[in-house]
């Protein structure tokens, strides 16, 4: 029994360290936007961001907030961001066919409600992501991926439904809406499926248990992926449902008010009675 045991242990070492490499592998473009160079824990080579000194503005406001759902090692990817007072985007390129996944990372540092940064994400023209809100979606200070699965084959580039042209490059774009600017703090883009994606934590609230729901019944694209249509639909908003947490409970005390107003009028009218 103790030589079994001896012999078992060192399996799982390596099993997991083959799982990072490759993970990291299939990673072919990663980018720490408006930051440095960093390895994440699941051996993902961030590069330092192309874009520093040409297109839009570097931030590192987030460093001074511990960001809930990321490991205490990969905050930084969610601390420091770029972001422009117009459109802008990276040019990723892309050689072979196949499956891929585009990850972006988000965290909302600075704005503390909704409707304050709302923009768009395009891929090559497409809209993946529609009305991004950060802060609607998860929260202050709290990390956020959005997961983007396509496909190239023959030439072509299919994203959501939607096919296009595809010359080689792949220009992931984030669009200037009317509230605030767009802004970006991470993206990678990796080879294969979302079962491949490394997930973030749970989130913390409620809040996000109601999303993941919603999420599995639209169908639509894995953890935290895809389109803004739930929040638009404002269905996790029912935050403020535990007011009233039994939809009856407003009826009940309306059908109860002229029940207690006829035993106040029956009660002295009986006692009236009974003195004659």
């Amino acid at each position: 029994g103790c030589g079994a045991s001896v012999r078992l242990r060192p399996v799982t070492p390596p099993l997991l360290s083959l799982h990072r490499v490759r993970t990291d592998d299939r990673v072919i473009w990663a980018v720490n936007a408006g930051g440095e160079a960093h390895i994440d824990v699941h051996g993902i080579h961030f590069r330092k961001d192309p874009l520093e000194g040409k297109v839009g503005k570097a931030s590192d406001y987030g460093m001074r907030l511990p960001i809930l759902r990321s490991s205490p090692e990969d905050q930084v990817l969610y601390q420091t961001e770029r972001y422009n007072e117009d459109s802008f985007g990276y040019d990723i390129p892309i050689r072979e066919e196949g499956d891929y996944i585009l990850v972006m990372k988000y965290a909302e540092v600075y704005f503390a409600q909704s409707q304050q940064k709302v923009f768009d994400v395009r891929l090559n023209g497409h809209v993946v992501v529609k009305d991004l809100d950060i802060f609607d979606r998860v929260g202050h200070s709290t990390a956020h991926d959005e997961i983007v699965p396509f496909s190239i084959r023959r030439g072509k580039l299919s994203v959501q439904g939607e096919v296009s042209t595809f010359n080689g490059k792949l220009t992931v774009e984030f669009v200037k809406g009317y509230y605030d600017n767009p802004k970006v703090c991470a993206l990678y883009v990796m080879k294969g499926t979302l079962e491949d994606v490394p997930k973030l934590q749970p989130h913390p609230g409620m809040e996000k248990h109601e999303e993941d729901e919603e999420e599995e019944e639209d169908g639509e694209v894995g953890e935290d992926g895809g389109k803004k249509r739930l929040p638009a639909g404002s269905k996790p908003r029912v935050q403020s449902g535990p007011r009233t947490p039994n939809p009856y409970a407003a009826d009940n005390s309306s059908l109860m008010f002229p029940i207690l107003v006829a035993f106040g009028v029956f009660i002295p009218t009986l006692f009236c009675l009974c003195r004659l």
